[in-house]
């Protein structure tokens, strides 16, 4: 594991912070908060759901199905944004008088990402009236093309970037299409889902629908728990607006308004549910949903969600959490295997990766690798050196030798970008490609595997253009002896919710290992003690190289937690990094 270089965040104390503690305006002015009316997170300063383009067009279509009782088909995705995406539009929709609104997921082995031609194909054999995508559309040019054939309207809702042309749609919904002025462009799939049910639901009042149909009006914000999962475990940046949707959501979640599912899926991962916090839907909920798309089928997921009891949402809890524990046997696996093949390339035993051996870009194949996880591989090799990974598996369902990669990047390498200048340079290379900066997806020819992995190393460097990619760790500074308590670790929860572009506090502190010791065979609990100030911490997945011994100094990048076990509650470092000084 490369030892990071540390780098403070530039920030200071301001006074439209005054009334925090010092080192709290520093933590908030970093992150770009100024005021405190910015930590409002009250629904009324959400962005109007008008600015979205085609969003009121879309809403009186369906409306217009509704009012007719068509068959409304809902295609989402196979990941958790897709699976809380459907969930928020079928609760929705059932809510609002619709009477004929089903599902369907893409099986990701059988039919891919999207709305793909095969799956048109397949969703006619239902007979749907209308079919409204979640979590993606955006690319799928040619099934919204099949489906126009079938006299199959189209509205897509999606949030991911928009290619040079678009599909011909009945209405698309997306902030990131052309000539789209909403002033966030990070919304979730769930969160486009979500404005377009407010859309339609305002449209519904102003024409009186519910009085005349005698049907009492929903209370979206209901649905706010589903739209923050689906928000925090698409690992979309929290700026103003997510942050609203996640904290109304935990605040739904904590006082035990929670859908069924979720409370469901909270209680088997034994997390306290009246103490949530965005990261358990991250770590917690989120993983579990994703196991039913990795391994199996996503519905169970979605069935999950929409359960209307806790006694009918547990058993499917139990599902998925089960699958997770399969995921994470896989993953091990194949982390194990992807380590081989890492010392074999570097030719070096004790995983120290020098700056001269590393490439600008990593790509890994196996032919026994699962598809399902090779994301989360790709993601962890991603943690392990420091630079933009694609890891393929096989698709066995191709009729073809063709390989589908997961890519993760790191900061200053916007992935999808460079498979779109791979793709405009070698229009062969990629059968299909879609994604975000730090995350996408494609499809090769096997046979083009090692053709590839130098295409991508060539794209970085010119997306780098004489820039290389930094090691470093960016931290808020040291903690002072006093700042070491369950008060102001307390605050720093208090002023979340935390996430993607919105870092939990991280430090840095000099610290003496007074114990340690290995739990496992990679989770690293220690006692740290600072000027007579000890403290306990813990380095989950603990790389080999940073397993200190009592007696050694260390740096230590952390975060600050609340651990509370058997009736007692004590602060809790979470560990980073550890870098070992040499005092010889």
């Amino acid at each position: 594991m490369v030892i990071k270089k540390i780098k403070h965040r530039e920030s200071s104390p301001v006074a439209g912070l005054k009334d925090f503690h010092p080192k709290i305006q520093s933590i908030l002015s970093a992150r770009g908060i100024n005021d405190v009316a910015e930590l409002d997170y009250r629904l009324a300063n959400l962005i109007s759901p008008t600015q979205l383009l085609n969003i009121e067009f879309a809403a009186e279509k369906i409306f217009e199905s509704i009012q007719r009782q068509d068959s409304i088909l809902i295609v989402g995705d196979f990941d958790c944004d897709g699976a809380t995406s459907s969930a928020v539009m079928i609760k929705a929709l059932r809510s609002l008088g619709a009477k004929k609104v089903n599902y369907l997921v893409p099986d990701r082995f059988a039919f891919g990402y999207g709305l793909s031609v095969k799956l048109v194909e397949h969703a006619a054999t239902l007979e749907p009236d209308l079919m409204i995508t979640v979590d993606n559309g955006i690319a799928n040019i040619d099934g919204v093309a099949r489906a126009n054939d079938l006299n199959i309207p189209v509205i897509i809702t999606d949030h991911h970037l928009a290619g040079d042309e678009l599909p011909d749609a009945l209405a698309i919904v997306n902030p990131n299409q052309p000539r789209d002025s909403f002033s966030s462009k990070h919304l979730a799939g769930v969160g486009v889902a979500f404005y377009t049910m407010l859309v339609l639901r305002n449209l519904m009042r102003q024409k009186g629908w519910f009085q005349q149909n005698d049907i009492e009006e929903p209370n979206l914000a209901a649905l706010l728990d589903i739209v923050a999962l689906g928000t925090v475990a698409d690992v979309v940046v929290l700026d103003n607006n997510n942050r609203i949707l996640v904290e109304q959501g935990l605040k739904r979640i904590r006082s035990g308004h929670a859908c069924p599912g979720i409370q469901a899926i909270l209680q088997v991962a034994k997390r306290d549910i009246n103490k949530c916090q965005a990261s358990d839907l991250g770590f917690a909920v989120g993983p579990r949903l994703n196991a039913a798309g990795r391994l199996d089928d996503m519905s169970i997921g979605i069935e999950c969600l929409l359960a209307n009891s806790i006694e009918q949402a547990l058993p499917i809890a139990s599902r998925l959490d089960n699958l997770n524990r399969s995921r994470r046997e896989i993953e091990g696996d194949m982390l194990e295997q992807a380590k081989l093949d890492l010392e074999s390339y570097f030719s070096q035993a004790d995983n120290e990766f020098k700056d001269e051996k590393r490439p600008l870009s990593m790509c890994l194949f196996d032919p026994n690798w699962h598809q399902g996880v090779i994301g989360i591989l790709a993601s962890r090799v991603k943690d392990r050196l420091n630079r933009p990974t694609i890891v393929f598996a096989r698709d066995d369902d191709s009729e073809q030798p063709i390989i589908k990669g997961s890519a993760r990047s790191v900061k200053g390498v916007h992935i999808r970008d460079a498979l779109a200048l791979i793709d405009s340079h070698n229009p062969k290379l990629i059968e299909k490609f879609g994604g975000h900066a730090m995350a996408a997806g494609l499809s090769i020819k096997q046979k083009d595997f090692q053709v590839f992995a130098e295409r991508l190393n060539w794209a970085v460097e010119k997306i780098l253009a004489g820039n290389s990619i930094s090691d470093e760790v960016l931290t808020d500074g040291h903690l002072d002896n006093e700042l070491f308590s369950l008060s102001f670790a307390a605050q720093l929860k208090q002023l979340g919710p935390w996430g993607q572009g919105f870092p939990e506090p991280t430090f840095d502190n000099v610290f003496k290992v007074a114990n340690c010791r290995l739990l496992g065979e990679a989770h690293l609990k220690l006692v740290l003690v600072k000027d007579e100030v000890a403290v306990d911490a813990i380095y989950f997945r603990c790389p080999e190289n940073q397993q200190a011994q009592v007696g050694d100094t260390v740096v230590a990048v952390y975060k600050m937690d609340i651990n509370e076990f058997r009736g007692e509650t004590n602060l809790q470092l979470m560990i980073e990094q550890l870098e070992i000084i040499d005092e010889g």
